[in-house]
């Protein structure tokens, strides 16, 4: 695929920072402060100076928000645009992708909320309770919408806000309210949010109303059964522990099925020898002791991982079992872990395995050629500008239509040890077959 470079602008950072300050200099500041003023004001002084600062903050992302809509109607490729900012910002390629959509309502669907954010009187928490409100209205309804928000916003909080803002989208449009109750309901889904110590989000979103209602009240009945005397477990822990063993079709407290994933420690972790930190693919760090309990599971399969003790890298994987194809995709997904993008955190089990230059283009097959990409990120690298390159030591170079670089390396099994106490690094011949197709 042949691609065009857009065009970078060079701008020094002095430059940026100059249009910043001109941006928010206004002539009724209360006054000017430096931190260590703080602690002489009186508790007036102290709120005042906190409204203050929300107040520049909120104009800040205004700032922010403009320059969002701007590159987003430039570049016309909403897909470069998000991965563009998801770098730049270091968001996720999700949150990059609401902020665009906000940015984009608040400049031109509701002129009269973003006006109140590049005053100071409404930041981009509340103003996205209006964007969210309004999204599913035409553009002349939003704006109808808006004109009666503006008197309606300032100094309410956001619970006040969406309430608000959710009237004022009905009034503009009665119709269209059951039209969207059905489309929310058609949007249902299922995400699940990793955090972190081992624990993660599973949350049923737009789920019509009555059946949630139902099956809240029946795992919460079962769970108020197993609530004897003898159970040490709080309402909430069995509540989630039921709706866990329902989901997973396990009997209530029995064992549960069967998990697969990467998960990596090292050999004295696994032995119990240290505490150091584990990681579960996908989710991140967990402790030693969680990582031991996961693999006690009857159904742990155990593989061999050779890395090279300077580094921690992964040279090769022990293969009993799978095809050189099978074992040279097998090795890059345990030596990458997630999708390379940097910030994208897809396991890399459920990433392609794709070349970093395109085989049409001279791009050999090969575990030093090869990386894991998450669907959308796979795409990405054929947008227009958009370049990769893949250096010997695996790290992964990235540069955006704008200009901006990003590096991208694949993490070490273990930490590099000192080259005075170790063997030298392993010969790289002990990478997988390096002429299979993949």
């Amino acid at each position: 695929m042949t691609t065009t470079d857009a065009p970078v602008q060079n701008i020094t950072d002095n430059e940026v920072r100059k249009a910043v300050v001109h941006y928010l200099r206004r002539e009724d500041r209360a006054f000017r402060l430096r931190s260590k003023h703080i602690e002489q004001l009186t508790d007036n002084g102290l709120v005042r100076v906190m409204q203050a600062a929300a107040s520049e903050i909120a104009r800040l992302e205004a700032l922010q928000m403009r320059a969002a809509a701007t590159l987003s109607r430039r570049r016309g490729n909403p897909r470069s645009t998000e991965a563009e900012l998801s770098l730049a910002l270091s968001v996720t390629t999700r949150q990059a992708g609401a902020m665009i959509a906000t940015a984009e309502a608040l400049t031109s669907r509701l002129p009269g909320t973003f006006g109140l954010m590049e005053r100071g009187r409404l930041d981009l928490p509340r103003a996205t309770k209006v964007t969210n409100a309004t999204a599913w209205l035409t553009d002349e309804a939003a704006r109808e919408a808006d004109a009666n928000l503006v008197l309606r916003l300032p100094g309410k909080n956001a619970t006040e806000v969406r309430k608000a803002a959710t009237y004022a989208a009905k009034m503009a449009d009665p119709e269209g309210a059951e039209r969207r109750t059905r489309e929310r309901r058609a949007a249902r889904c299922l995400t699940l949010i990793h955090q972190d110590s081992g624990a993660a989000t599973l949350s049923l979103d737009h789920a019509p109303a009555e059946k949630a209602a139902a099956a809240y009240a029946r795992v919460n009945g079962m769970a108020k059964a197993l609530k004897t005397s003898d159970e040490s477990r709080t309402l909430d822990q069995l509540r989630a522990d039921v709706a866990l063993d329902l989901l997973l079709s396990a009997e209530v407290g029995g064992t549960p099925p069967r998990m697969e994933g990467f998960l990596y420690l090292d050999l004295a972790t696994y032995l119990g020898l240290n505490e150091n930190p584990a990681e579960f693919a996908g989710h991140g760090p967990i402790s030693a002791t969680l990582a031991r309990e996961l693999l006690a599971g009857p159904d742990t399969v155990l593989r061999r991982i050779i890395t090279d003790p300077l580094t921690g890298q992964v040279h090769d994987l022990g293969r009993t079992r799978y095809r050189p194809t099978a074992a040279m995709a097998e090795f890059v997904r345990v030596r990458d872990r997630e999708c390379r993008r940097p910030g994208c955190a897809r396991p890399a089990q459920a990433c392609e395995i794709d070349h970093v230059t395109d085989w049409h283009h001279g791009g050999p097959t090969s575990t030093a050629s090869l990386a894991a990409f998450c669907t959308c990120d796979h795409h990405l690298k054929d947008e227009p500008g958009w370049h990769y390159a893949l250096a010997e030591d695996g790290t992964l170079t990235i540069t955006t239509p704008a200009g901006l670089v990003h590096h991208s390396t694949a993490p070490p099994l273990h930490a590099p040890r000192a080259a005075g106490n170790t063997a030298r690094p392993l010969p790289h011949t002990s990478h997988p077959p390096q002429n299979d197709a993949a």
